[in-house]
């Protein structure tokens, strides 16, 4: 049972260090709460991995203490490794916000997970699991009913801001909770998590507003389509669509598997108003003139089988790229995506569109909190301990100098990596602990997990040097060479040298296997053989390292 020398265990299995797979676990005594639990996009290390979810051994570890998932908001990074990740704990609730709620519930279906009951948990509301009281207070981002979440523990309160930014002037009217903040920092946080996304960005981010003055701006005067690429989770922006197309007496297409979902389901509960004569379907967008059209679309991050990506391709069944279309990307590239938007946008102009991006329009806000309003969260809540979280480790270092610079003793700042427990005690003492394993858990076609770094290691190999196939005759009772033996290769040399090396090659592969005599063939060790005698030429000869796969035949 606890008692005040049981530390609440603050344990991060993703989202410090990295931006993605955020997944943050609270311990206490016998009771495990878990908030948020997220996927990252790979890198392009990662050949042929779709997802990286968190690793989440522990959890599995601690199987029967899980009472709970609280999740934020219904971005990818903080529910997108639910799916993979809730098999695991049958009958453990997952509560959520109206429209995340709204969201999961079809992320869930597609999934087939039945076994987790999906509860609400509004701003507002108050709930209790175990030791912990659960208090979700509203903030603002880029998609509505993003909550922070705020655990009041027997060692203190901690507050979990989740992603936030001070908007003042938010598109759906719906402000942060300042006063519960205020409230909470009154009570006294013992510890602050915070969102560190722009932590390097001075002064304050811009209202989301902005963007819908920016939309007006551009389309005011245009003969032609207008074509809005954005997130598909960002209802307020595609709100902001509907209503600089209203201001133009424009119809609204929508176009991209996830957007059409996410504006069906914010529709319906009431998240996005328009009138339904504004909304055109899909496939009548040739049926109205060029100036009544604004189609809303998926893939300003460039993703190749995005609605953008294939339009500017013209390879989309509903929409081609046509000379006068006027094609507004309303989102900065998340870094290592940068290649895939240049190329979206080279490929738009090619096709004779003028294209607002990033560099060019702000057609686009950031839903992070900069320096001033990070500032102000810590002065609200007025920690004693500080965990920057959600950021880069360069970003979460930066956080943690505003902190220090708003009154948090520098020894109460702590950086850490994802598996690193803080625990803190009721004496308001508090301690790094023994790490716990927190890696990736590829996800790979249907395949969880097993994809490891073996794996990932080889793929690297064959795209960087390629493969070179060896199959050779033996005879069974001599274990000599019969016939000559055969090489494929893939991605290597190709040309008049390739026959050369090849030929060579096979006669060292004869060489090598002569030398035995007259024994028994031991064919595991007639492949070492081949391997290692090929491996060491072919890399005499090019300095490359291709896979050598032999294969021995006894005939």
């Amino acid at each position: 049972m606890a008692d005040e020398h049981t530390p609440l265990r603050i344990i991060p299995l993703g989202g410090v260090g990295e931006i993605g797979k955020n997944c943050y676990v609270f311990e206490y005594g016998d009771d495990i709460v878990v908030i948020d639990c997220g996927l990252m996009f790979p890198d392009e290390e990662m050949f042929g991995i779709d997802l990286v979810v968190p690793d989440v051994t522990y959890l599995k570890e601690n199987r029967s203490r899980v009472r709970a998932f609280l999740i934020t908001h219904a971005h990818e990074d903080h529910v997108g490794g639910l799916p993979y990740v809730l098999p695991e704990f049958p009958g453990v609730p997952v509560y959520a916000s109206t429209l995340a709620r709204g969201l999961l519930g079809n992320k869930i279906k597609e999934h087939k997970l039945h076994a987790n009951p999906l509860l609400a948990l509004d701003p507002g509301d108050e709930l209790t699991i175990g030791p912990f009281d659960v208090i979700p207070f509203r903030v603002s981002h880029s998609i509505p009913d993003a909550m922070g979440i705020a655990l009041r523990t027997p060692v203190g309160v901690v507050v979990h801001t989740g992603d936030f930014k001070f908007d003042h002037t938010p598109v759906d009217g719906k402000h942060s909770d300042f006063a519960t903040i205020a409230k909470l920092g009154q009570e006294g946080v013992i510890a602050l998590l915070s969102d560190s996304t722009r932590a390097e960005n001075p002064g304050y981010t811009p209202s989301e507003r902005t963007v819908g003055d920016a939309f007006r701006e551009i389309m005011e005067g245009l003969d032609g389509r207008v074509i809005v690429a954005t997130f598909a989770s960002n209802i307020a922006r595609i709100q902001q669509v509907f209503d600089a197309a209203k201001a133009f007496n424009r119809q609204v297409a929508v176009i991209g598997r996830s957007m059409e979902q996410n504006t069906r389901i914010a529709s319906d509960l009431g998240y996005l108003v328009f009138e339904p004569s504004q909304f055109l379907p899909k496939d009548r967008i040739g049926e109205v003139p060029a100036d009544r059209v604004v189609i809303a679309t998926t893939g300003a991050q460039g993703e190749p089988m995005s609605g953008l990506a294939r339009m500017a391709n013209r390879d989309h069944r509903f929409v081609e790229i046509q000379p006068g279309d006027t094609v507004i990307v309303s989102a900065s590239p998340i870094p290592g995506n940068e290649e895939y938007v240049a190329r979206t946008i080279d490929n738009l102009f090619k096709a004779g569109a003028n294209v607002y991006y990033h560099t060019i329009k702000r057609a686009h806000v950031s839903g992070h909190a900069s320096q001033e309003e990070l500032k102000l969260m810590l002065g609200l809540t007025k920690p004693a301990y500080f965990i920057p979280m959600h950021g880069e480790f360069r970003m979460q270092v930066q956080h943690g100098r505003l902190a220090i610079e708003t009154g948090v003793k520098p020894e109460n700042v702590f950086i850490i990596e994802n598996g690193t427990p803080i625990e803190i005690f009721a004496d308001g003492s508090a301690r790094r602990g023994q790490p716990v394993s927190a890696g990736y858990v590829f996800v790979d076609g249907l395949s969880v997990g097993e994809v490891g770094d073996v794996v990932l290691r080889d793929r690297r190999a064959l795209a960087n040097d390629g493969m070179f196939m060896v199959v050779v005759q033996v005879d069974k009772q001599t274990g000599r060479v019969v016939g000559r033996p055969e090489i494929i290769t893939r991605g290597f040399v190709h040309g008049t040298e390739e026959s050369r090396i090849l030929d060579e090659a096979a006669r060292r592969i004869v060489d090598a296997l002569q030398q035995p005599g007259d024994r028994i063939s031991e064919v595991a060790l007639l492949k070492e053989q081949v391997k290692d005698g090929v491996s060491r030429f072919l890399y005499e000869q090019t300095k490359r390292r291709p896979m050598v796969f032999p294969v021995v035949v006894e005939v």
